[in-house]
């Protein structure tokens, strides 16, 4: 059991603080009409997540992040994605959570939307390896498991939590205004992450 407390504080630690991709899970639940419809970018961030959790306790990612020049392709494309995703969030009016014109998206670019800012994200993977894979390295097998299990049940639970919390807030906001305002705050967040992916990508040249 020390190892799955261990695994529970250790996640929420990880995920807690704002990032884009918790504006992304919350936002959808917020601006789409029900919190069935966020799914896909709920289930999609959870599957990267376990994926990239089940990379760091495997010493698959470190290996992966060793090759220079798959790391460049990373940034690259964190810094094309995160942009446009930013435009679209600037972009979206309270009116467009009815035609997903904004940042309600259809299923298929919610997939796209939720891989992007979950796995070209050089930081949070780095963060994955040096917190969560090195703190795995203390345990045995079965203490290993049951560490690796807690870091992704807090992970689903917290973005189903998200599109929760945003589907509540969507509700309240008849009139469409707060919502606008946080596709505009969103937008600067992801553009500031973008800036932040393309300094990467300058200082590693």
């Amino acid at each position: 059991m020390e190892a799955f407390i261990h695994g529970v504080i250790l996640a929420f630690g990880l995920i807690l603080p704002l990032g884009v991709q918790n504006l992304f899970v919350f936002n959808q639940g917020a601006i789409q009409t029900n919190l069935w419809q966020a799914m896909p970018a709920v289930v999609t961030a959870g599957l990267c997540d376990t994926l990239l959790i089940l990379a760091a306790v495997l010493g698959v990612s470190l290996v992966i992040l060793s090759f220079a020049w798959l790391k460049a392709v990373l940034l690259a494309g964190g810094f094309v994605f995160l942009a446009y995703m930013g435009w679209v969030a600037w972009q979206s009016k309270a009116e467009d959570s009815q035609t997903h014109d904004g940042i309600g998206l259809p299923p298929g670019k919610q997939v796209v939307f939720a891989a992007s800012v979950s796995l070209l994200n050089p930081h949070a993977i780095l963060d994955t390896i040096g917190v969560i894979g090195t703190s795995s390295l203390q345990y045995g097998d079965s203490s290993k498991l049951l560490f690796t299990a807690a870091c992704i049940l807090v992970s689903w639970l917290w973005f189903f939590s998200l599109a929760f919390a945003g589907r509540l807030v969507g509700t309240l906001d008849s009139s469409g205004r707060l919502l606008g305002m946080l596709g505009k705050f969103s937008a600067v967040f992801i553009w500031g992450a973008a800036l932040y992916l393309g300094y990467s990508l300058v200082a590693q040249a």
